[in-house]
């Protein structure tokens, strides 16, 4: 597999993460909280937290909103330079993401806002900027909601222009614009879940390995990896020359599922790097995204992490 010189992570709905956690969260309930976090997020800075977490330095590109711009440099300087910032600053304010967790029951919920940044000449200007950064042997990770309509158009001339520029371009998106980019055959690798592959393809899969390697095969003439993520039941990836399945063998308690399948993302490109491997890479895919369910990239570095999680793969 040909070198990664870099890898850029492109958000156009970029997000304030606001998680609460409490042991005794209901309805009509006014009560303490035991803990708050408030972090720049969305999809696409999900994965370079991640990727920072491992270790591993990326370039977080993408839209964000003047008002908070300078809270968010301030927020970002906690990952050591791991993440460089090349975010395009463009009017108003980034939206504000609320996880409402109970621990006591293992149960959350997720509260979205939409985001309002994108508009034609903001997209405009990232491209502009990404024309900067984008080199041959870079990988641009394009996550997270996109735009509708004629901006979902200059998205996709976006992407193109990023491998016309010599990139891989990963994709982790639903909806019609998942349909829509992997049609142009611009992608390298797409991360659905099985829902977003039911719709990408339309049509019902049952959330079974088997089944979900012969849906993906379906998509090897548009794209090189599919790499489907299933929740608690663990990961499945296709290629060309094979699919396999993984899923972490302990039975720990799952604090929260937010995030883990960006995780997911970014374990496996650190995997491709470390192995250019497939199903090595899944395994350590499958690690970084039980880790993130567990807790552990809250209080413990990845390689202390990566001891305590046992993963079961094998070939499909």
């Amino acid at each position: 597999m040909a070198q990664m010189t870099s890898v850029i992570t492109v958000g156009l709905s970029g997000a304030w993460d606001i998680t609460c956690r409490g042991r005794n969260v209901d309805w009509g309930l006014h009560e303490y909280i035991d803990k708050q976090t408030i972090c720049p997020a969305g999809k696409a800075l999900n994965v370079s937290r991640a990727l920072a977490w491992m270790g591993q330095k990326s370039i977080a590109a993408r839209l964000w909103g003047k008002d908070d711009y300078e809270q968010m440099r301030k927020a970002v300087r906690a990952f050591k330079g791991h993440i460089k910032i090349k975010m395009t600053a463009v009017a108003g304010s980034t939206r504000r993401n609320i996880t409402i967790v109970n621990t006591t029951y293992g149960k959350d919920m997720h509260l979205r806002d939409r985001s309002e940044l994108a508009s034609a000449k903001a997209l405009k200007r990232l491209q502009a900027d990404l024309g900067a950064i984008v080199h041959r042997g870079s990988v641009c990770v394009f996550a997270g909601t996109m735009p509708k309509g004629d901006l979902l158009s200059d998205v996709i001339r976006m992407i193109e222009f990023c491998k016309s520029r010599g990139a891989r371009i990963v994709l982790d998106t639903s909806g019609p614009a998942l349909r829509e980019i992997v049609r142009t055959g611009a992608v390298w690798l797409v991360k659905p879940n099985v829902e977003e592959l039911c719709e990408l393809l339309e049509e019902k899969i049952k959330d079974e390995p088997v089944p979900l390697a012969g849906s993906g095969r379906g998509l090897l003439d548009r794209v090189e990896i599919v790499l489907v993520s299933r929740g608690k039941k663990g990961s499945v990836v296709v290629t060309k020359e094979g699919a396999w399945k993984a899923r972490a063998s302990g039975r720990e308690k799952v604090l929260s599922t937010v995030g883990c399948g960006d995780y997911l993302l970014a374990g496996f490109l650190i995997g491709l790097m470390d192995k250019t491997d497939v199903a090595g890479a899944l395994t350590t895919a499958t690690q970084v995204a039980t880790a993130k369910a567990l807790g552990l990239t809250e209080n413990k570095s990845w390689p202390q992490a990566k001891r305590q999680i046992r993963i079961e793969a094998d070939p499909l």
